[in-house]
């Protein structure tokens, strides 16, 4: 490990040295032999995990951040976590959250504002302890601002807690300060990649690349063109096209980093920390012009200096302020621009100069936080290639039906009768019981197409949606279909709302009808009615880009959906000829309405689309056996002169596009017949 910057509190885990600044990289001998996992930066202290899952901190201990009783110079190892696999730490001003292998999160320092988030009223809290009322909430990312904490779940919910002054909880005007985690709402059904935190604003990036972001924007550093604090995620809209794929934040500005490798920085300006040669605020995203023409792979923004690896060159670049040596630019004057951080540096399998004695150095990872730097390093000898953020590490992602979680699930249920291992039960659960997790799973993946979801484009796979449901619902795997439908029943689609944040958060109503489960006549009742409702109850917007992209579906997957709900109105309809109890027709007359209108729906998406299908595909062949044409008919004309009761039936009428020829003939000699009738009703005796 080398490190670089502050070290006035022993923050920088050197021992007890002299200097209080480090101006240039220097190896931290403690880690010799070890591999650090994760490093959290607070302002004047640091949290250190390996991959044993051991947490070790050093530095200032005024409010407890260390999670144990002395200050450090030298990381210490944090004893009350030794039983935990600890995986993930982020921490705040003085704060700290770690995340353990089960998703569970343990919290200490400072305390005062609610950010550790418990409901007591102590200022601070010097030895972990486990975050109660998220312990049945299996936690996939925590980050942390300067006084208030975000958590993301595997199953796409976010939590923030703490301060709100500035509205950096994301929960609205009226929410002061949290002590316990709360749901930011608002956020529900999308697909999420990662949070992050910084001084006193929140954002989160889905797996789309679009990014949502809230609470203080003096300088900008939300993006969204002014410097007014948001108290609810916004949507920064001029990243949507650029594919982000990680962000991070500063005290008061913010980095994004792209799949093609470039930089993007906006916010507090004033001590070059956005690297566009200058220390002007910017209110916009603006590319770092300097890093282009090389692909950046990882970046790490500290209090108010930016870091970005670039692996072509195995070199760090820095930028900002640069009075503590945070830069490691061998001085303490700050740097407007990418200025190369001193050190051998080796790309990844990249050749010693032959004449050199000197040590090189190969990057795994880079960290920044408060006013200090860190490099995880190898060396030549013993390569493993360096992290790239543009590939996120998927045990920190969302729930998703994979291929991978497909095979995992096959095998569990193979093993034998009984129930499903919990773990894989609660999997599944947590998976189809989640709009966003549904919703981030089949994407066009091999082109990067998702990341071109508009109101035009959905960035779906159909054909991996299709392929991966129909691995996962087979008859030999009873208790996989079991748990899906009940999960789908009981959580997913009672909990479908008429309003969408995102447009990401509309395409499991895309994906859904490919499930056998759907198209199964045993769960018309449970499921495919259900889901109608939800799609007849959408907003405007929503339903309007629901039927853009249900109109580019290939013929016979829209056709697939046509198929489903005709044979749903035709179990239906079966059923009332078999007779329903009165006091279940007006259920009956919902279901069945509500199964034509989404074929209403499905038949306008076709003509306005110069016929996908064929118009003949939505004829219900059986409606001359199932119904009394002319008894509809004379119904029918009732409610056009009347208006609908509401104890009345459902007329097919209403729905002429699902007559055939020969049901069409039928309602033409029914019409002329009453027509003949009114005639003669109108000659004078």
């Amino acid at each position: 490990m080398l490190c670089w910057g502050n070290a006035s509190f022993g923050q920088l885990g050197l021992g007890g040295i002299d200097e209080e600044v480090v101006l240039e990289p220097r190896k931290c001998r403690f880690f010799l032999n070890k591999n650090v996992q994760d490093v959290g930066c607070g302002l004047r202290h640091t949290v250190f995990v390996l991959d044993d899952g051991t947490v070790y901190t050093c530095g200032c201990n005024d409010l407890g951040q260390l999670g144990h009783e002395k200050s450090r110079k030298r990381p210490e190892q944090v004893g009350a976590l030794d039983a935990q696999n600890i995986v993930a730490v982020s921490c705040g001003e003085a704060h700290t959250l770690a995340l353990n292998d089960k998703g569970q999160v343990y919290a200490w320092g400072f305390a005062a504002d609610g950010q550790l988030g418990f409901p007591g009223t102590e200022e601070y809290i010097r030895v972990p302890r486990n975050i109660k009322s998220l312990s049945e909430i299996q936690i996939a990312q925590v980050a942390c601002g300067y006084y208030h904490s975000l958590a993301l779940s595997k199953g796409s919910e976010v939590f923030s807690w703490g301060q709100n002054k500035h509205g950096q909880l994301g929960l609205g005007y009226e929410f002061k300060k949290q002590t316990s985690p709360q749901l930011i709402k608002s956020l529900l059904g999308i697909p999420f990649a990662q949070i992050a935190a910084g001084g006193a604003h929140s954002f989160v990036l889905t797996v789309s690349g679009a990014i949502f972001g809230w609470g203080r924007n003096k300088f900008g550093q939300l993006g969204l063109n002014d410097d007014n604090d948001r108290y609810v995620p916004f949507l920064l809209k001029s990243l949507r096209s650029q594919k982000i794929v990680y962000i991070c934040c500063g005290e008061d500005h913010t980095a994004a980093l792209t799949k093609e490798g470039g930089v993007f920085t906006f916010g507090a300006g004033g001590y070059g920390q956005l690297g566009h040669n200058s220390t002007g605020h910017e209110i916009n995203p603006r590319k770092v012009f300097e890093l282009m023409g090389s692909i950046v792979t990882q970046i790490a923004c500290g209090r108010q200096h930016t870091s970005a690896f670039v692996p072509s060159t195995g070199r760090i670049y820095s930028f900002g302020l640069g009075g503590n040596g945070q830069l490691g630019t061998g001085s303490t004057s700050n740097r407007k621009s990418p200025f190369p951080v001193k050190g051998n540096w080796l790309p990844y399998s990249g050749q010693i100069p032959p004449d050199s004695d000197a040590e090189h150095y190969c990057v795994k990872r880079i960290f920044s936080g408060g006013d200090q730097s860190f490099s995880h390093y190898f060396s030549p000898q013993d390569l493993v290639p360096p992290d790239d953020f543009r590939y996120p590490n998927a045990s920190k992602q969302i729930w998703t039906v994979n291929e991978g979680f497909i095979q995992r699930l096959l095998s569990c249920s193979s093993s034998g009768p009984g129930r499903l291992p919990v773990e894989i039960a609660n999997e599944i659960d947590g998976t189809f019981s989640s709009a966003g997790c549904l919703n981030g799973s089949f994407l066009a993946i091999s082109n990067d197409d998702h990341y071109r979801t508009s109101a035009r484009f959905s960035g779906i796979d159909m054909n991996a949606a299709r392929l991966l449901f129909h691995k996962l619902i087979q008859p030999e795997h009873p208790r996989i279909s079991q748990q899906v439908a009940a999960s789908l029943e009981k959580n997913l689609i009672p909990k479908l709302t008429s309003s969408f944040p995102d447009y990401e958060a509309l395409r499991l109503f895309v994906t859904l009808p490919e499930c056998p489960l759907m198209s199964d006549v045993n769960n018309y009742m449970t499921l495919a009615i259900p889901f109608a409702t939800a799609i007849v109850n959408l907003e405007k917007n929503p339903l309007k880009v629901l039927e853009n992209w249900w109109s580019l579906l290939e013929p016979p997957l829209f056709l697939k959906v046509v198929e489903l709900y005709k044979d749903v109105v035709v179990h239906l309809l079966k059923l009332n000829k078999m007779g329903i109890p009165p006091s279940e027709q007006r259920i009956f007359n919902c279901c069945l309405h509500t199964a034509l209108r989404v074929l209403e729906i499905l038949h306008r998406v076709n003509e306005k689309g110069g016929q996908i299908i064929q118009y003949d595909k939505f004829y219900i062949h059986e409606l001359q056996d199932l119904i009394d044409i002319r008894n509809d008919y004379c119904t029918w004309l009732h409610e056009q002169s009347y208006g609908m009761l509401t104890e009345m039936p459902v007329t097919i009428c209403t729905y002429p596009f699902v007559f055939d020829a020969q049901a069409k003939t039928t309602l033409l000699q029914t019409d002329a017949y009453y027509q003949m009738q009114y005639l003669d009703l109108s000659i004078p005796v």
